[in-house]
């Protein structure tokens, strides 16, 4: 989908913010970049949607490089999120969400249908909201504004650039965890910029760790957790306790009734309860649920999801000894 291939970013000051970088983002892939101020992160997104543009390599999109799309096209066809989310003031919240739409000439019927559309998906009622300005709104309010109408044209990829990152830390987590269900439906290309490990390792498919431009892992958030290749990415990470414990001490905070699942969507593998952690992560790398077994019988089910926010949860309790 996306592929970087060699590809470098010096500025006129002589920085080299970029270094020959090489990595594949998969179709509807979750992709985080992570790192601390200074390590790339946020030029190498840019590149993507040539906001900054490639010193040496190349991009490529759909087999494509970057460099042979009208660039007009190119980013209309690429959603972008930003931390500042930038809404136009004197406009409503319709007519900020219809302005790509507007600039590729959809009928105003059709946008119309498109801004309901993506105000009910992002759960705001478009009755009440349509009409409104950004000022009338809350911070979380109009950071879902920013991802509808960066959803407005249906392209085929989301950049986002720490979009979270200015939201109380309820907010931040109510949109996250929406953003992740908003995910299952519309299965899109996001790449996504944090500086904020809990919130990596609960929203990306894979991770992309960087340091001094240059990539120093990717992986998907087990491996960082248990295979870190280096003292680096161990202490980015951090402590996460009890991910070498029995999975019988935590199974009460992550199982899910078994009557609760769709006779349709019943958990293929089954474990036991006494499963250790990394040995039940390393099972849901393969499947979306799967059974936990207690003296023979079925007594729930757990996802992948929820024993991430378990080590997230441990995470921050950690943090505050």
């Amino acid at each position: 989908m996306i592929q970087f291939e060699n590809a470098s970013k010096q500025f006129n000051d002589g920085t080299n913010a970029v270094k020959s970088l090489n990595f594949t983002i998969n179709k509807g892939e979750f992709f985080v970049l992570i790192g601390p101020s200074g390590s790339g992160k946020t030029t190498t997104l840019k590149m993507i949607n040539r906001l900054i543009d490639i010193s040496d390599g190349t991009i490529f999109i759909n087999g494509k490089k970057i460099s042979d799309y009208d660039i007009h096209e190119l980013r209309w066809s690429i959603g972008y999120v930003l931390q500042q989310i930038a809404l136009f003031p004197h406009m409503s919240i319709e007519e900020n969400i219809a302005i790509v739409p507007e600039m590729k000439n959809w009928n105003k019927e059709k946008i119309r249908k498109r801004v309901d559309e993506l105000l009910e998906m992002v759960g705001l009622e478009p009755e009440t909201y349509r009409h409104r300005k950004p000022s009338e709104l809350s911070g979380g309010q109009q950071q879902r504004i920013g991802v509808a109408r960066a959803l407005a044209a249906e392209p085929e990829i989301i950049i986002m650039d720490e979009p979270f990152s200015a939201l109380d830390p309820i907010t931040r987590e109510k949109l996250q965890d929406d953003i992740l269900k908003l995910q299952k439906s519309i299965k899109k290309t996001i790449v996504f910029v944090t500086h904020d490990m809990q919130e990596a390792l609960k929203l990306g498919d894979r991770i992309c760790i960087m340091k001094d431009g240059q990539i120093v892992q990717i992986g998907t958030p087990d491996e960082l957790i248990y295979n870190p290749t280096n003292e680096y990415v161990k202490e980015f990470i951090g402590k996460v306790d009890g991910a070498d414990e029995s999975f019988k001490f935590i199974i009460e905070e992550v199982l899910t009734n078994i009557t609760d699942i769709d006779s349709n969507e019943k958990p293929i593998g089954v474990i036991p309860n006494t499963s250790s952690l990394k040995k039940t992560l390393e099972v849901l790398s393969n499947q979306e649920q799967i059974g936990v077994e207690k003296e023979g019988e079925i007594i729930g089910y757990i996802d992948r999801q929820s024993m991430i926010q378990h080590l997230l949860n441990n995470m921050k309790e950690g943090e505050t000894e």
